[in-house]
């Protein structure tokens, strides 16, 4: 006979559980059916992140300009004093050669002279260093002799300061290297972020630099300023020459520039040679730090660390390379923080 047991209930606890845990499943589930997508960075959230890597760029691209710099004074001191050993060298062998005439004559009169014999075999600072060799030399050999000891250790120091100027280089070299690529990834990550705004809102930057642009240039010209002279109004006349050219990092000039670039390229037309970074040309000339005793073609410092600089174009206006992305162009004053004026 077949048994009627009454199938084993769960328990109180039980179902409590199994009741929240699917409440749980389902509330989650609603949860992430109306959560909303992560938000995408507003045009201006955009701005503000690429400025400050172009600032970073700058930052690094004023130092790859001064290794560049470097690199470029070093190559020229290092072929100065390969030419200077070279020219000494054929000094001392001439001079080797003359004592070896000396020798060929003292043969053929009765036999070489021993102090000079040893000389032609070996070097002449162990004879020079000893009165008694001194003494067997005629003076025309002594005088010889100092002159190739002489002139053997000026290429001795030449040699050893070629040797330290090239390592110095090698590691100017790797310096530069790294900043370049420094440099290239802040552009990369910028241009990232640019990527990702749609068409209408980079047009919408754009307009709003081209504005800001124009209302600058507008100030600039139609201000009350008394327009530079000399030097620096050539140099001024100069940059002017190049608005609307592009910014490209490591540049100067004549069809792209940074910063820097387009300043020493101005003064360099001017007939004024001006140091390549930023940081020097601030040690150029007479320091302005009041806005108000500037004068159109003055140097202009940004930056606590004095990585960029323009031009003053008057009525709290400068003409300077930007950035990246952008070209020679006036703006405020006001958009970078001032730190002091340079009259060269």
């Amino acid at each position: 006979m077949a048994s009627h047991r009454r199938p084993k209930q769960p328990s109180r606890t039980r179902v409590t559980v199994l009741t929240t845990a699917a409440a749980a499943a389902v509330a989650l589930s609603s949860q992430a059916a109306n959560a909303a997508p992560s938000e995408k960075p507003s045009k201006d959230e955009v701005k503000a992140k690429v400025d400050k890597l172009y600032e970073e760029a700058e930052q690094a691209t004023e130092k790859y300009n001064g290794a560049k710099e470097k690199q470029e004074k070093l190559q020229k001191e290092i072929s100065t004093i390969q030419d200077n050993v070279a020219r000494g060298q054929e000094e001392v062998n001439e001079l080797r050669d003359g004592l070896g005439s000396m020798a060929s004559a003292q043969y053929r009169s009765g036999g070489i002279d021993p102090a000079l014999q040893l000389f032609l075999s070996a070097d002449p600072d162990d004879y020079l260093d000893k009165a008694s060799t001194l003494d067997q030399l005629s003076a025309q050999q002594v005088e010889a002799l100092k002159k190739i000891q002489e002139k053997q250790r000026e290429l001795a120091q030449e040699r050893a300061e070629a040797s330290d100027k090239l390592k110095d280089l090698a590691t100017t070299r790797t310096e530069l290297g790294k900043k370049k690529s420094e440099v290239q990834g802040k552009l990369a990550e910028a241009q990232k972020l640019l990527n990702s705004l749609t068409a209408a809102e980079k047009a919408a930057l754009a307009a709003e630099e081209e504005r800001a642009s124009r209302a600058s240039e507008r100030t600039a010209l139609g201000g009350s300023n008394a327009p530079a002279t000399g030097r620096a109004s050539s140099a001024y006349g100069a940059a002017q020459s190049k608005i609307g050219s592009p910014y490209v990092y490591g540049a100067s000039g004549p069809s792209s520039f940074d910063c820097s670039g387009l300043t020493s390229w101005a003064f360099a037309q001017a007939g004024i040679q001006i140091p390549r970074t930023s940081q020097a040309q601030a040690n150029a000339g007479t320091r302005i730090y009041s806005q108000s005793d500037l004068q159109v073609g003055d140097l202009v410092i940004f930056y606590g660390d004095l990585h960029h600089v323009g031009f003053y174009a008057g009525n709290g206006q400068v003409l300077h390379a930007p950035r990246s992305g952008t070209v020679v162009r006036y703006e405020s004053i006001n958009n970078m923080p001032y730190q002091f004026g340079v009259r060269i």
